[in-house]
């Protein structure tokens, strides 16, 4: 039986009792008669030495164990597209079925073992129409052989290559044209460094959506001439440590989403701007995904305020999220030190939320902030300073909300019933007619069980919604409405003789 091996055999990807490899060599290796494939192995267990046969070294592996020898019969080169395309949907060379593969729109030959585009134009006539291609774990060994497949798909938009491994070319920017309308691509598993992403990436001019998950990325470098246009950037499970990394990527002017989770990333920062100002860097970033990294500083977080379009965060798995026990403190938190953020962890943050985050954000670090501010020594710029690098967001909120007073930070009682319950007149200004009622109330009872004695009390109707506020004794003419439902009165600082506004 005669074994064809194909002529360019030697850089060729094979397939071989399941395991996928690379060959190396091909030729005799003596004393044993007939022709032998060199193969360094995907996987090193496969194998058996680097490339040396009884102290002649025939072809160089990565790994000490990752070559073997085998014989040309039981190595798969592979199948041409259409073949894999034809297998994989069940379809048969006849008029009828090549209507069908005309019709198709978004393709999958994942592990179909295509290595080539096969006969010059076939696919460009049989299935021209393809706009997504899953060619994800095959045996392509470079990027002409993808190439010769592109270019006879001018509605190609997105593809998807994971898990193959691919010589660069040597003149990438000459395969452009074979790229054109290329918006999305996928790269996970393959290998490549972020320098050898920079030297293809001229070959698809219009991309704007790149995922490069697990290639163990240690470095970036600033694109320059290439990746103007992108949008989307996934680098997740890499091997990215220092977050001044992102710098490279800092100008890409179209850049509104970064996913670099499940890196080991610990600060993240951008240093062109001091606290209290907006960064130049990523002028268009709106959503970034910082999961399951070392980041253990809350500093990080006021860093990411200076991001001028943030507005949807993921965080999770953080250290910084464990050193508080309540994570809806960890949560206020976060949402009170970013101030465009309307999205935390895929959850979305409501007008209601982000006013309790900040009015509690505001309430927890006062006593902080008065003894920053307190100008009885000739230290106040440096205190106000130190206090503001920690919480720069904190003049704005005061901005927003008034200056804080010490009423509003005052220490609970030691418990005492007479301590507890407070004396309020409630009034509904709203209502003329209904007269003002003197109530005692725990200072411990939450909005919301306010909220259902009141319904009973004023025999409000069900199908209306309460809302309440109060108006301070100490504080003329300052109205503070009670938005959170879960909070206790104490929380507000409410005191006998003040004033409980309902509406309805």
């Amino acid at each position: 039986m005669n074994i064809v091996i194909p002529s360019d055999a030697t850089g060729r990807r094979i397939i071989c009792d399941g395991e996928f490899g690379t060959v190396h060599y091909v030729g005799n290796v003596p004393p044993t008669p007939g022709l032998w494939l060199g193969i360094e192995w995907d996987n090193p267990v496969r194998g058996k030495h680097d490339g040396t046969h009884e102290g002649t070294k025939y072809f160089t592996c990565s790994h000490p164990t990752g070559g073997s020898f085998i014989r040309p019969k039981k190595a798969n080169f592979g199948v041409d597209f259409v073949t894999a395309l034809r297998k994989r949907y069940g379809l048969k060379i006849d008029q009828n079925e090549e209507l069908k593969l005309n019709k198709l729109r978004d393709i999958s030959v994942r592990e179909c073992t295509v290595s080539h585009a096969g006969e010059k134009g076939e696919i460009k006539q049989i299935c021209p129409n393809i706009i997504t291609a899953d060619l994800s774990k095959n045996l392509f060994s470079s990027w002409e052989n993808l190439a010769d497949i592109a270019c006879q798909l001018n509605n190609l938009k997105s593809l998807d290559l994971s898990e193959n491994k691919l010589h660069l070319s040597a003149n990438p920017s000459s395969l452009a044209d074979s790229f054109l309308n290329l918006k999305v691509l996928s790269l996970k598993h393959t290998g490549l460094s972020w320098e050898e992403l920079l030297n293809c990436a001229s070959m698809w001019p219009a991309l704007e959506e790149l995922h490069l998950t697990s290639n163990d990325i240690q470095l970036l470098e600033r694109p320059v001439d290439n990746l103007q246009n992108l949008v989307t950037l996934d680098i997740s499970n890499n091997k990215l440590v220092d977050g001044n990394q992102l710098h490279a990527l800092a100008y890409l002017p179209r850049l509104k989403q970064v996913i670099l989770s499940n890196n080991s990333v610990s600060s993240v920062s951008f240093p062109d701007v001091e606290f209290g100002h907006k960064t130049s860097m990523f002028p268009s970033l709106n959503s970034l995904s910082i999961d399951g990294n070392n980041i253990s500083q809350w500093s990080v977080i006021n860093e990411l305020n200076k991001l001028v379009h943030l507005q949807s965060l993921n965080c999770r798995g953080n250290p910084f999220m464990d050193q508080e026990k309540n994570p809806e403190t960890v949560r206020q938190l976060i949402i009170a030190k970013i101030e465009n953020l309307k999205f935390l962890n895929k959850t979305e943050i409501l007008p209601k939320e982000r006013r309790g985050a900040e009015l509690d954000y505001r309430k927890m670090f006062g006593s902080d902030w008065l003894k920053a501010t307190e100008s009885h020594t000739g230290e106040l710029k440096n205190r106000s300073r130190d206090f503001l690098i920690d919480h720069p967001r904190y003049s704005a909120l005061i901005d927003k909300y008034g200056a804080i007073d010490e009423g509003e930070l005052k220490q609970q009682q030691p418990f005492a019933l007479k301590n507890q319950l407070l004396t309020l007149t409630i009034r509904c200004p709203e209502k003329p007619d209904q007269k003002p009622i003197q109530k005692k109330l725990p200072d411990s009872m939450t909005v919301q069980k306010v909220k259902g004695l009141l319904y009973r009390l004023l025999k409000v109707p069900g199908s209306l919604a309460i809302k309440l506020s109060y108006e301070s004794s100490k504080m003329e003419g300052k109205e503070i409405e009670l938005e959170n439902d879960l909070k206790a009165l104490q929380f507000y600082s409410l005191e006998n003789g003040d004033c409980m506004l309902v509406r309805w």
